[in-house]
């Protein structure tokens, strides 16, 4: 048996024992703050599904229905950059700028008021100005807001008359003219044909070729015309013809004979008047022509000289020219 003071320490020390143990893990924890954690790395084969890409052209549709809103869009005309508006006689096109798979410009707007006040997409096209065949194109952007175009035509006019030689008048019913751009024949471009004396042509400034005709056969004129931007100009051209009418008598001075078939040829056998009846008329330049008179089975001839001046009546005579 141990001591009593043994007995006494083992008891002193198993109660230490006991006093000294720590306090159970599980309590210290409860009250201890919690250190960050890492994050954790993802398991790429349970990931979930990602968002929907937005449905292709999606934005550009919505920039589409912005921009192509139609804008406000006025159109003017001058003659000359320093003078007013035209008031009236202006046709206006408007053109998309991109020609199409056969290379034609689409027409998208037209309007014949000399003001013309448009509502258009934005965007590139080319607007045409026509006022008499004066005309010009240029290009046009439209943008969001107001928009506005003048055009400067740089216009002039030609007035047409002609005469015979020695201010002799012609008859407007027996004129017409044509106008072709300037250059050598073969070059030259049709403006504008069959117009009547004294009519008054808008043109751009330039240089044009004229042809006056006088009757429908070879009194024929040309001229090279300038046309300055803002002046009227007249032009008389002068023609080297008569107009003739052709007669067949038994004697001078006589009754026209009816039912004649009548032949104009020049000296080289070229055919350039036929008609039929008792009074034929023509006009022919001057020079020297065979005139063939057929009445039945016969035929007269005779010739002549066309000199340059009023109206002339020629005779021919079943007397006197050669029948056959």
């Amino acid at each position: 048996m141990l001591p009593v003071y043994r007995l006494i320490a083992c008891a002193i020390l198993g109660l230490a024992s006991v006093t000294l143990v720590p306090a159970p893990v599980s309590f210290a924890q409860e009250n201890a703050e919690i250190p960050p954690l890492p994050r954790p790395r993802p398991d790429p084969n349970n990931l979930p599904p990602a968002p929907a890409a937005p449905a292709p052209g999606t934005a550009a549709d919505a920039i589409a229905a912005v921009t192509n809103v139609p804008q406000s869009v006025t159109l003017t005309a001058r003659i000359t950059q320093e003078g007013p508006s035209i008031p009236e006689g202006v046709v206006w096109r408007v053109f998309d700028s991109v020609p199409d798979a056969q290379g034609n410009m689409t027409l998208v707007a037209k309007s014949e008021e000399s003001t013309a006040r448009l509502d258009l997409p934005p965007g590139e096209y080319v607007v045409h100005a026509a006022y008499g065949r004066a005309q010009l194109s240029e290009s046009l952007s439209v943008v969001p807001g107001n928009n506005e175009k003048v055009v400067d035509l740089e216009a002039g006019a030609l007035r047409l008359n002609s005469a015979v030689t020695g201010d002799i008048p012609i008859a407007p019913t027996q004129l017409r003219f044509d106008i072709f751009t300037a250059g050598d024949e073969a070059s030259r471009v049709l403006i504008a044909e069959n117009l009547p004396p004294n009519d008054i042509v808008t043109l751009n400034a330039g240089t044009y070729h004229i042809v006056s005709h006088f009757g429908t056969i070879n009194a024929v004129v040309r001229a090279d015309l300038r046309v300055e931007a803002g002046e009227l100009t007249d032009a008389t051209l002068y023609h080297h013809a008569s107009e003739v009418s052709f007669r067949l008598v038994s004697e001078e001075g006589g009754e026209a004979i009816a039912d004649v078939e009548w032949t104009v040829k020049t000296p080289d056998g070229a055919t350039v008047f036929t008609d039929r009846g008792a009074f034929p008329a023509t006009v022919l330049a001057e020079g020297d022509y065979l005139i063939f008179a057929k009445q039945g089975e016969k035929v007269y001839n005779r010739e002549v000289q066309v000199v340059s001046g009023g109206s002339r009546e020629i005779e021919v005579l079943t007397s006197v020219y050669g029948g056959a």
